[in-house]
């Protein structure tokens, strides 16, 4: 057997994008984005990601149970074994698959991966993994005590609920593409194709929520740009933002674009200018805008926090603000986060989101909105730094938005994980004086 065949080509592209994760600090949608293409099978590849996202979950308990029962820890030039293990160990707790065929396959991809010697390794510690289980683990023990700690203080009552939100797969959100058809009529054609999909009360007005992920390939009319994927907390941003019809707006970091095409759905005669300071993910907003069917907007390659070299004078009717952050309301989306982050990281964070109210600001009209969201569930990020912003700034002022969006944190609102199925996500809606 070699690493062509049935279900070892997976195992050692699991271990080999884990050991990048894990042991070479890299970040998991990049080397998963590598990894995919190699693997012709849309089964396969839904499977390569499966094993990645539950092996990241829940890491904390691979570990335990290496700790527990190797003889002495593994060096770090068995990064790629200790990666494989994790991948086998998440193919029988959480994914469940059938135990003989995961195991069989995981010793060939150490096989495969010029491990031989050590096949007989993997095979024993899996099979006592399927006799008694790994090690429990609490619900936070994924993430870094210093990061812990904010939680905690920022969240006491509510921190137990985020960390356990945090360590399961979230269900996955369609946007109907209202240009295109209704949610209904959508949500019929997903149930012919098989696909169970739900409206829920508290979601978004163009939102389904599917209870078990689809690959994307599966989704009718998905190319033909009818639905988008996109989380119903991040769809919620249309709502708070609220632009009236045909009004300049920005979206001054708009990569990968889901959020400024749902406001082209919602109001195609809007005059958008779409920036972001990275030409790659510029791209992404194109592309992202052209599965749509969605022209009219000008997309900018630059960095919102330096008006002085993009914008034109002109003065936008509405801003939105989706601010680089922490991501901790999206862990469980993007477990790696939790490896990745450093107290050096949120200091820097919250001082780019300041400059970049700071500036946005400055090409707000008078009378006009600026929306501040994140994905973060940490108050330095939110609420404090929009309190921060209004101490600073005369003629800015919060308004109110409804209980559904969140929780009462300071001037804004914050969802936090699993609250509604969704991520967290903080809004908060702020008016300039005048106009």
């Amino acid at each position: 057997m070699t690493a062509a065949a049935p279900g070892v080509a997976v195992r050692v592209a699991a271990a080999r994008v884990l050991d990048a994760v894990l042991r070479k600090g890299r970040s998991l949608r990049p080397e998963l984005a590598a990894a995919l293409p190699g693997l012709p099978d849309a089964r396969d590849r839904a499977l390569l990601e499966a094993i990645c996202f539950a092996a990241l979950r829940q890491h904390p308990r691979a570990d335990a149970a290496l700790a527990a029962w190797t003889a002495r820890p593994l060096p770090p030039r068995d990064g790629p074994l200790r990666a494989l293990l994790h991948a086998g160990f998440a193919q029988l707790d959480p994914l469940g698959l059938p135990a003989h065929a995961a195991v069989a396959a995981t010793v060939e991809a150490a096989r495969a991966l010029g491990r031989a010697h050590q096949a007989g390794l993997v095979n024993a510690l899996l099979r006592r993994a399927q006799r008694e289980g790994l090690p429990p683990a609490a619900a936070d023990a994924a993430w870094p005590e210093w990061l812990r700690a904010r939680v905690i203080a920022d969240w006491p009552h509510e921190a137990e609920a985020l960390f356990a939100a945090s360590a399961v797969a979230a269900p996955m959100w369609l946007r109907v593409n209202r240009r295109r058809g209704d949610r209904e009529a959508y949500r019929a054609r997903l149930q012919a194709a098989g696909i169970e999909a739900e409206a829920p009360a508290a979601g978004p007005a163009d939102a389904l929520r599917l209870p078990t992920p689809v690959a994307v390939a599966a989704l009718p009319g998905f190319d033909e740009g009818e639905v988008s994927v996109q989380d119903g907390a991040a769809q919620r941003v249309a709502d708070a933002l609220a632009p009236a019809p045909g009004a300049r707006v920005l979206d001054a970091c708009a990569a990968p674009g889901g959020k400024a095409a749902h406001l082209l759905e919602r109001d195609p005669a809007l005059r958008l200018t779409a920036l972001d300071v990275d030409a790659g993910r510029l791209a992404r907003v194109g592309e992202t805008l052209r599965r749509l069917r969605l022209d009219g907007a000008a997309l900018r390659q630059a960095d919102a926090a330096r008006p002085q070299d993009w914008w034109d004078g002109a003065p936008f009717d509405a801003v939105l603000l989706d601010a680089p952050c922490s991501s901790t309301g999206v862990v469980r989306r993007q477990p790696d986060i939790l490896l990745h982050r450093r107290p050096s990281d949120l200091d820097a964070l919250v001082a780019l989101q300041a400059r970049l109210l700071d500036a946005c600001w400055r090409t707000l009209a008078p009378g006009g909105v600026l929306l501040y969201a994140t994905c973060s569930v940490l108050a330095a990020e939110n609420a404090t730094q929009v309190a921060a912003f209004l101490a600073r700034t005369p003629g800015a002022a919060a308004e109110p938005l409804e209980a559904d969006f969140g929780r009462e944190a300071g001037a804004g609102r914050q969802r936090l994980p699993g609250e509604d199925g969704m991520d967290g996500f903080f809004y908060a809606r702020l008016r300039k004086a005048g106009g």
